[in-house]
């Protein structure tokens, strides 16, 4: 395995002045997987329709251990994961300048039945709520740390203490909060996804017998109540996020080790959009309500848009990403109401994306940032610049003005013009 670079950080826990830390603020915040909608929508962002030659400016580069976890931002610090040294890490940083604050480390020696040489993780993002730091790595640990300093509030191990799902590339669903409840998946016997209270760790509800997949699940609001959509192996599931009571499912025949991408909804026509690579496919789902009661039907199915890993984007009827698993990527336009490809572009391959101002930021794997607008009628690009070498498979994490990107050995951010 090639070796990275450990950011300059003290071993264990860093203390810091508490004034490093504020309140979350919905529009200037990123506290989670997918930014405060979990959708990698962007709102009340005004951004040049270009930028200069040589790219955005770079404000600053710290170098990171491995993983693909991508960056939370509350307040005047963010936050991410990384491995090295056969331990995870939790990691602080100051917004403005990348200068460490904190880090939280524990040992993470690989779980049998893994395969983790494409990326030895962690995969999921930390999230922020309440003056906490929910992360969960790889091997399965999750922890809630105390997001001014990184002291350890409680601890869970989901699958020695829980016997949950061991998936071929590790765990990676990034946690949920809903209430007074972070919500996780964790598979098995009656505890597919569990709630464990914020404050203190305890369970809440345990709910779906059924394995999990890497996909990281969504809250939705449909005819005034709120469901969980969890994309479990070989089934689609809606749960009441208070109780985990089962709202509805939906079979879908792909085991969970293949699926990776999250689904995506959409409130102005109560439908889902979900994907996944190999033999998986696209569907759509279209929810109803009737008699007081949610009932789910399949709209369409196919096989020509094949989401592996990377996030995808709905702008009104369509939805935009990156098709493919280990052939060519070709980034595709898909119509939510008829599932009919629109038009399929070689120009981006397998990318991170997200939606700003009427614009697209995308990052592909090869390090290759690009602004560009889509419609149904195709892709036009905008601004266009290779701004590293090495494996970039975490979607950019937009905050006011300033992009933070990372690869498999550093972060960094930029200033949008």
């Amino acid at each position: 395995m090639k070796t990275h670079s450990l950011l300059a950080l003290p071993i264990g826990i860093l203390l810091a002045a508490s004034s490093a830390y504020t309140r979350p603020s919905a529009a200037t915040d990123w506290p989670q997987w997918g930014g405060a909608a979990r959708n990698f929508h962007i709102e009340g962002v005004d951004l040049a329709d270009s930028w200069p030659e040589e790219g955005p400016s770079r404000l600053w580069k710290q170098p990171l251990g491995d993983g693909y976890a991508g960056v939370a931002v509350v307040g005047d610090l963010l936050f991410t994961m990384y491995r090295a040294d056969d331990h995870e890490h939790t990691v602080a940083l100051k917004k403005s300048s990348g200068e460490s604050i904190w880090t939280h480390h524990y040992p993470a020696p690989f779980l049998p039945k893994t395969d983790l040489k494409p990326g030895p993780g962690p995969h999921a993002t930390p999230l922020i709520v309440d003056g906490k730091v929910f992360a969960a790595g790889v091997t399965g640990k999750l922890h809630a740390l105390e997001a001014e300093s990184g002291t350890v509030v409680w601890s869970k191990d989901l699958v020695n203490d829980f016997g949950g799902t061991v998936l071929y590339r590790g765990y990676s669903a990034s946690p949920v909060a809903f209430g007074d409840s972070v919500i996780v998946t964790v598979g098995g016997d009656a505890q597919g996804v569990v709630a464990f209270r914020q404050s203190d760790g305890s369970v809440k509800w345990k709910s779906g017998d059924f394995q999990v997949s890497h996909s990281s699940p969504i809250l939705i609001r449909f005819a005034n109540e709120d469901q969980l959509v969890v994309y479990a192996s070989e089934l689609i599931v809606g749960l009441n996020p208070e109780t985990g009571a089962t709202i509805w499912t939906h079979e879908q025949p792909t085991r969970g080790g293949y699926i990776a991408s999250m689904p995506v909804w959409e409130a102005a026509d109560s439908r889902i959009y979900f994907s996944c690579a190999y033999d998986g496919g696209s569907r759509c789902l279209q929810l109803a309500n009737k008699d007081g009661k949610t009932e789910v039907s399949e709209l369409w199915f196919t096989r020509r848009m094949r989401v592996h890993h990377s996030n995808v984007i709905r702008v009104g009827d369509h939805v935009y990403g990156s098709s493919g698993d280990f052939g060519p990527n070709i980034f595709t336009a898909i119509s939510v109401s008829s599932g009919e490809i629109e038009w399929q572009d070689r120009r981006f391959g397998r990318s991170g994306c997200i939606y700003v101002d009427y614009k697209l930021i995308a990052l592909d794997e090869e390090g290759t940032l690009s602004l560009a607008k889509v419609s149904p009628q195709g892709l036009e690009i905008l601004s266009r610049v290779r701004l590293f070498e090495g494996r970039a498979w975490t979607p950019p994490t937009l905050v006011g003005k300033t992009l933070f990107i990372r690869n498999r050995t550093d972060i960094m951010a930029y200033a949008l013009p």
